[in-house]
């Protein structure tokens, strides 16, 4: 009864809104809201909605009620269509299955694999059942497998039997021999004594359960346990575990609870204005291991009813494209890279475009050039930055989507509801004053549980007070916004200038022949470090140190024009994709002779 006076009251809420957005576009629920001057650099994103006391699958029963026919999920490399009520009742089946196979409430589930059905299904099954699930990036290898199954006490995995160049199934032999003479939900393995079981999306194999299996292996008893034990579950349970990308040491497991996800879901769509658009199909390419895509897109389907559209397992440029066109997608998913491949596609011209009205890009910082082509070449008027961590749920901080150009081009947005950030000096803590720059810390309802069974690492980023630190350096303009200026561990000190790379990179990035950059700081003898700007070049283009040097001066300080200048072919990545500076740094030093 609770949970339907809270719909009721968000319905009407709601309606009445929607009703008062139709009489003008200037009353757009994705304008900027009205809050005070600030006069230090410390934000609070009031708000006069309430966060919900909801579970995963309270959201999920809520949405398939209203919209029992709408289009949930639209797989277009496998062809799968479901609506709300095809896809709740999916998602009832495999989570008695898996109660039937033995896992109980409370186990960690692994998912590893590239987006699908089957991915989406196991993350809203193993949250009805009270389980945890555990994402795993497809790019994991041995090694990495067998440290994250370890860490979490996994008791089963579900993934493909291979995708493209993974052998996920042969991983997990390799690790687990024991599969083939063990009882298919009983492995009894001595590396990994936890797993119990392993299900493959997509083959029979010996040893391991197929996902029909699972489907079908629910009986009434299992259902009616299913719905017994949703009484029990709270908003503040553990639902989640995402693993950081390990850049420095072995990954960490960011633990996040059902009121985490849920409600950065609902606020992220309501500033995107997904609960007043007539329809919202979202183009989701972002991988569903990460927050962005599993939050983001997963969890705002969940809580606004969006439809979500997958173009293909493995990211495609052409696949994204031909997606919007046939499914008349309205919103795009994606990183700055994933953007610019779009944008860099030969036949983009040849594309109907013509439904998009924005997008979400996060990830990592964008360059303003491709948020101008965005919008002039693909039709994303209402483009947005979104920002956060693993840690936060993940966002923190989001563009409206009608911010005048200046906010789009230059922040990463204001403040999210119900969320607290202030910017300190990263050796006394003190406030800085406004416009000032230092570390950004966040408090607020989207700030992780822990860090899985590991106290220490937890209490190195979160306080006694709950503040996240997030490690990145930043500063707030007068109304909340936010622009990101670099990485503490990134930081560059020459001749006792401190030098923030992400600036010098933003302007590198305007140079015409520069695809993408990555600055570092090198050893020098005399001032400490230099600058080394890391550039690859637009396809056909050459240039010169000369040249790029020569572009800088007048334009930027001459303490930050790149002293070395290195043409490269591609970055050092994690397996999440995300540039190793460290590597690269110590790389560039190689080559220059400076170690």
């Amino acid at each position: 009864m609770l949970l339907q006076g809270i719909l009721r009251i968000s319905y009407k809420w709601k309606s009445a809104r929607r009703s008062c957005l139709s009489l003008s576009r200037s009353l757009h629920v994705d304008s900027p809201p009205q809050q005070p001057t600030l006069h230090s650099s410390y934000v609070h994103g009031t708000s006069s909605v309430s966060l919900l006391p909801l579970t995963v699958s309270q959201a999920l029963e809520s949405v398939t009620q209203r919209w029992p026919e709408r289009e949930a999920l639209v797989c277009v490399e496998d062809g799968v269509r479901k609506t709300f009520a095809q896809f709740h009742q999916d998602v009832d089946r495999l989570a008695a299955g898996l109660l039937a196979l033995g896992l109980k409430p409370g186990d960690r589930v692994g998912v590893w694999g590239p987006n699908s059905y089957e991915w989406i299904l196991s993350q809203f099954a193993t949250a009805k059942a009270g389980m945890i699930l555990v994402s795993l990036n497809p790019a994991y290898q041995m090694k990495e497998v067998e440290f994250t199954l370890k860490k979490v006490q996994c008791k089963a995995v579900i993934c493909p039997s291979s995708f493209k160049t993974q052998k996920f199934s042969e991983i997990l032999r390799s690790l687990c021999p024991e599969i083939g003479t063990s009882s298919k939900t009983h492995i009894q393995s001595s590396r990994l004594p936890d797993l119990r079981m392993v299900i493959l999306m997509d083959s029979v194999q010996p040893g391991m359960l197929h996902f029909q299996d699972a489907m079908e292996a629910g009986e009434s008893r299992h259902h009616r346990e299913l719905m017994d034990l949703q009484s029990k579950l709270t908003c503040d349970d553990p639902i989640n575990i995402q693993f950081t990308s390990g850049t420095t040491g072995n990954p960490k497991g960011a633990c996040l609870s059902h009121h985490n996800i849920v409600n950065n879901a609902y606020f992220v769509g309501l500033r995107m204005g997904y609960d007043w658009r007539p329809e919202v199909r979202v183009c989701t390419p972002v991988p569903f291991y990460h927050c962005f895509g599993s939050v983001v897109g997963g969890m705002c389907l969940a809580t606004h009813g969006i439809t979500l559209v997958f173009p293909s397992k493995g990211y495609d440029s052409q696949a994204n494209l031909k997606a919007i066109q046939k499914e008349r997608c309205n919103i795009v998913y994606g990183t700055p890279t994933m953007h610019t491949d779009m944008l860099n596609q030969r036949d983009l011209h040849t594309f109907d475009l013509s439904s998009v009205e924005g997008g979400i890009m996060g990830g990592a910082p964008c360059p303003p050039e491709i948020m101008r082509r965005l919008r002039a070449e693909m039709n994303m008027k209402e483009i947005t930055v979104i920002y956060g961590t693993t840690e936060n749920s993940p966002a923190t901080f989001l563009g409206f989507p009608l911010d005048v150009d200046e906010l789009k081009l230059n922040t990463i947005g204001c403040i999210m509801p119900h969320t607290e950030a202030k910017v300190v000096d990263p050796v006394t803590g003190v406030t800085v004053p406004l416009g000032a720059s230092g570390e950004l810390l966040i408090r607020g309802s989207c700030v992780m549980l822990e860090y899985w069974e590991d106290e220490a690492k937890t209490r190195e980023v979160i306080g006694k007070d709950r503040w996240y630190r997030t490690g990145d350096i930043a500063s707030l303009n007068s109304k909340g916004y936010c622009a990101i200026e670099g990485r503490i561990k990134d930081l560059i000190i020459r001749g006792g200038e401190n030098i923030y790379p992400a600036e010098i990179e933003q302007f590198l990035f305007t140079h015409p022949k520069v695809k993408e950059v990555q600055v570092v700081g090198v050893r020098d003898e005399r001032l400490g470090e230099q600058v080394c700007a890391c550039i690859t070049l637009k396809d056909g283009k050459s240039c010169t140190q000369q040249e790029i040097q020569s572009f800088c001066k007048g334009q930027i300080s001459y303490f930050k024009i790149p002293h070395y200048v290195m043409f490269l072919d591609s970055f050092p990545l994690t397996p999440s994709g995300k540039i190793k500076k460290m590597v690269l740094k110590d790389n560039m030093e190689k080559q220059l002779g400076l170690q």
